[in-house]
Parts: structure tokens; sequence; C-alpha cells
């Protein structure tokens, strides 16, 4: 395929670890489909990869909230022409408490997001992908989806679902030339933690927040090299494989007092 018709679509693409992705993707001059929820922030990102890369980027605002949104930007991205190569599904959100307080509507909209959207899309391009025989995926998800979260019971719920379905639809899909990837980072400096009211938990207000293009870097090396999934960050690898031989209630209970709220004075 001519370079100038390959289009990445990257969710959640205006900051963090999604905007380092797009531009990691505009750089090796993919065009993008750049969405995310305020149009102003895609435009400004539109404009500085356009400016920076020489790329056609298409920034499309939805409110990946929505049930019907996923299904609105796939008829979007169609009316428009625009053959998909490689889809990033990035967009998620978190919410910090004990489950028994927190807010059953947003913890649905979490679920929305975190899951069903990423099923969608996938679905969408996925049979486009494996139909001409090439295409990329890669689904963010998180180490959280490998260990038992307290005080993020629902936000690590639906990473386990996301590097479950990410795994059964690559062994599905191993011999169709589609490369899929799942990405776990861990605690990342980005707006998440704001989003999700945690910038008060120990983990986050005292421990180490990787940098996002370090993390997207891991992600894009990993899924041009076609593998399964990739832990960003030594430490976090570390403490994944702990998790794999420590009893699940020990893990909780270590991650419990990690979420806990910071004593530390700033």
């Amino acid at each position: 395929m001519p370079s100038n018709q390959k289009y990445a679509l990257i969710t959640g693409a205006s900051n963090g670890i999604g905007y380092e992705l797009a531009k990691l993707f505009a750089r090796d001059q993919y065009n993008l489909v750049i969405v995310a929820r305020h149009p102003d922030e895609l435009e400004r990102v539109a404009s500085e990869f356009r400016q920076q890369f020489g790329v056609e980027v298409v920034p499309i605002a939805k409110d990946l909230f929505q049930p019907q949104a996923p299904f609105e930007l796939v008829d979007e991205v169609k009316s428009r022409g625009l053959q998909i190569e490689a889809l990033v599904n990035n967009a998620g959100q978190g919410q910090y408490g004990e489950f028994v307080d927190t807010d059953i509507r947003r913890e649905l909209d979490m679920i929305q997001l975190n899951i069903a959207t990423y099923v969608v899309l996938t679905k969408a391009y996925l049979r486009e992908m494996v139909s001409r025989g090439s295409g990329l995926i890669l689904q963010v998800s998180s180490i959280g989806g490998e260990l038992p979260g307290p005080l993020q019971s629902v936000y690590h719920g639906t990473k386990a679902f996301v590097t479950s379905f990410t795994e059964a639809i690559r062994e599905e899909n191993k011999d169709s030339g589609v490369k899929i990837t799942a990405l776990l980072p861990g605690v990342t400096d980005t707006d998440f933690f704001n989003k999700a009211d945690m910038t008060e938990a120990k983990l986050v207000k005292e421990g180490h927040r990787a940098d996002p293009a370090d993390v997207a870097k891991d992600g894009y090396e990993a899924l041009l090299a076609g593998k399964d999934k990739v832990v960003s960050g030594f430490m976090n690898k570390v403490q994944v494989a702990v998790s794999n031989v420590i009893p699940d209630n020990l893990v909780a209970a270590n991650l419990h007092q990690q979420a806990k709220p910071s004593t530390k004075d700033e």
C-alpha cells in the first residue's frame, strides 16, 4: 500500500500515551484518524502533526462513553473512504474509591469506554484487516489487568477483560497476517489519575510515574515486532512476575496498601 494511503486510527489521541503513539505512527508516515472528546484539543494536535510530519490528520470528536459513539465513528470513517491499516484502542478511564461508595453510573460509563468501545472498533477493523490479510491492532491495557485492584476494582476488571480478549483474538487470527498486541503500562505520568480522582493515592503521589513517550515506544515496537503483549517498564515486569507466584489475596492486600491515600506531605 502506498505510504500516503495508510491510516492509523487512535482513540484518546489528544494527550498521554495516545498522543505519543499517534506521534510514532505519524513519524513513520501513517496518516492519522485521531479521536477524543474535545474538538479544540484534537484540532491543536492535528495541526501540530500536519506541520511536523507532513501527514494527513483527520480529527473526529466523539464521546466514547456513549454506546452509539463507536458505531458512529466507524460509519464516519467509512463515509470518508478511509482504509484503517492500524487501530490503537487507547482511550480509557478509572475511578478511585471503595466499590460500596463509588458511583455506579460512572462505573457503567467506564465499562462502556474501556470494554465496549474496544470490542466495537476491534470487530469492525479486524474484519477488514483479515479480509485483506494485513493490519495492526494495539490494545492499550494495563498491568492492572494482571492484578486485583482494591480501590480501583472496576478499572482493573475492565483491563483484565482487555488483555484476555486480546490474547484470544490474537490466537484466532494468528495466521491472518494481522498483528495484534496488548500494551500493559503501569503508573504513567498522564491525566488519568486526575480524572480518576486518584492523585493522593500512595502509589501515584509517592511512586515513580513512567514517561508516556517511553510507554508508547514499548508498545509501538512490540506491535511492529508481532509480540503478543508487552509490560512496559522493568519494575512493572517484576511486579507482574511476582504476582504470578504469590497468592492472590496477598497481592490484593499489598496493592490495597499501595492504593490508600498518602500521608506524606508535599
